[in-house]
């Protein structure tokens, strides 16, 4: 009997401990480096990493943006959060807990305004205010609007979430200056 209820002690425990591991990082807000990437535009901007962009559960970047070049060509630097599951559907909210010299941009990229869409990169997106001690936030799909900058041959199919495929972190650095910017996420949570 002792035997028995070891036996089914131990069961237990494994089964809480496989539940625990089938939650996606992405809900449960622990940073996974292998969802974490960064992007430069080949104009001039540079992305500063000390080692690995995730490192201790904290995702670090520095970044220096250049001027817009032309007519045709702009400046960009992006650290990206590609969503685990490769979908924002069936979730309504985004929690983030981050560090930020600058105003922060949070886009969702979105399949209808991308390369693989209308190629205008007219993401919904928001503004966050800088913050220099640690700010958690939580976004409902209502607090993103489209661009002011965004053109008119762009049609607005709204957000849908099932298309979303990415979350945008950028420096709120303008065409015109460009800047330097430092940024460090400790935490993303997506809740349904």
């Amino acid at each position: 009997m002792k035997h028995q209820w070891l036996g089914l002690l131990v069961l237990l425990a494994l089964l809480g401990c496989s539940d625990r591991s089938a939650v996606p990082s992405a809900v449960k807000g622990e940073l996974d480096a292998l969802d974490w990437r960064y992007a430069t535009d080949p104009h001039g901007s540079k992305a500063a990493v000390d080692g690995d962009l995730v490192q201790d559960g904290i995702a670090r970047i520095a970044f220096t943006r250049v001027p817009r070049v032309d007519e045709q060509n702009n400046s960009w630097v992006e650290l990206i959060y590609d969503l685990p599951s490769g979908s924002l559907g069936g979730y309504s909210s985004i929690s983030l807990e981050y560090l930020s010299s600058s105003d922060l941009v949070v886009k969702l990229s979105q399949l209808e305004y991308g390369e693989q869409g209308d190629q205008s990169y007219a993401h919904y997106q928001t503004v966050l205010s800088a913050a220099t001690d640690w700010r958690q936030v939580t976004l409902v799909l209502s607090d993103f609007e489209r661009p002011d900058w965004t053109p008119a041959t762009s049609i607005d199919h709204g957000i849908v979430a099932a298309h979303v495929n990415a979350i945008y972190l950028v420096p709120d650095l303008t065409d015109d200056a460009g800047g330097q910017a430092s940024l460090s996420i400790r935490a993303i949570r997506l809740t349904e």
